[in-house]
C-alpha cells in the first residue's frame, strides 16, 4: 500500500545552513499491517509522516501509494490521492475553528464527493462510537484536547481510507480513551487497512506488527 524509497529532507538552520532531518529513509507497509515508528522528540517522525502523507515534498526520493509514484505529482493529483487513499490524524488536530465537530468530520467527504447525507450519517456514527456525539454541535475551542483528538480521528476515518497515518494519536487522552483509539487502530489493520503511527510513548507499540526507530535521519 505504501512504499517510500530514499527519502531525504532538510530544512534551513541558523546562518543559512541546511539541517538534514531525513537521510535516505526506506519504508514499506502492506495492507493489513500495523507499523509504529518511534524516536526522540525532533528526530523527524512528523516530517516523515508528512512526506508519506503527501503534505510535503522530499528533497530526494519517492513515495508510492497503491503502486503509483506520487511525491512529484501535481498538486491536484496529490489532493485526489490524499482524499481517496489517506486518513491523517494530526498531532495538533488541525480542526477548523469555525466548523462544528460534526462539520469537521464531514469535511473529509468533500475530497471524494459522493452522497453527503450518507457521509453525515457515517460521521454521526463515528462520533457516537468514540463518545463525542453529544458534542457534535460544539466548535473546537469549546472542546477539550481529548475531545478534539477523537473528532480528528473520526474525520480521518470518514472515507474508510486504505492507509491511516497517525501522529501521537493518544497523546491527549486518558487511559480509557487511549485504549479505545488503540483498539480502533488494531481493528483497522485487521480489516485490511495499512496503519502507520509515530510517537515516542511506549504504549502504541504493544500491538504493532513492526516497531521501527528513527535515529539520526535513518529508519532502523
Amino acid at each position: 500500500m505504501l512504499r517510500a524509497v530514499g527519502l531525504v529532507k532538510s530544512f534551513a538552520g541558523l546562518h543559512g545552513a541546511r539541517v538534514r532531518v531525513l537521510a535516505g529513509v526506506d519504508l514499506a507497509v502492506a495492507p493489513g499491517e500495523y507499523v509504529v515508528i518511534t524516536g526522540a522528540s525532533g528526530s523527524g517522525k512528523s516530517t516523515l509522516l508528512n512526506l508519506v502523507g503527501l503534505l510535503e515534498d522530499p528533497d530526494a526520493g519517492e513515495v508510492w501509494l497503491a503502486d503509483r509514484p506520487l511525491s512529484h505529482a501535481s498538486r491536484g493529483e496529490k489532493s485526489r490521492a490524499r482524499g481517496r487513499l489517506i486518513g491523517y490524524v494530526f498531532q495538533s488536530f488541525l480542526l477548523v475553528a469555525s466548523l462544528t465537530a460534526l462539520d469537521n468530520v464531514c469535511l473529509a467527504a468533500r475530497y471524494v464527493g459522493g452522497d453527503r447525507a450518507a457521509a453525515r450519517r457515517r460521521a454521526l456514527g463515528l462520533l457516537e462510537q468514540f463518545g463525542v456525539a453529544h458534542r457534535r454541535d460544539h466548535y473546537p475551542p469549546q472542546l477539550s484536547g481529548g475531545e478534539q483528538q477523537r473528532v480528528a480521528y473520526c474525520r480521518a476515518m470518514l472515507n474508510d481510507p486504505p492507509l491511516l497515518l497517525a501522529d501521537e494519536p493518544t497523546g491527549n487522552l486518558d487511559a480509557e480513551q487511549a485504549g479505545a483509539i488503540r483498539e480502533a487502530l488494531r481493528r483497522r489493520a485487521r480489516s485490511g487497512g495499512a496503519v502507520v503511527v509515530v510517537g515516542h510513548r511506549p504504549e502504541p507499540t504493544q500491538d504493532a506488527d513492526r516497531v521501527l526507530t528513527l535515529t539520526e535521519g535513518v529508519l532502523k
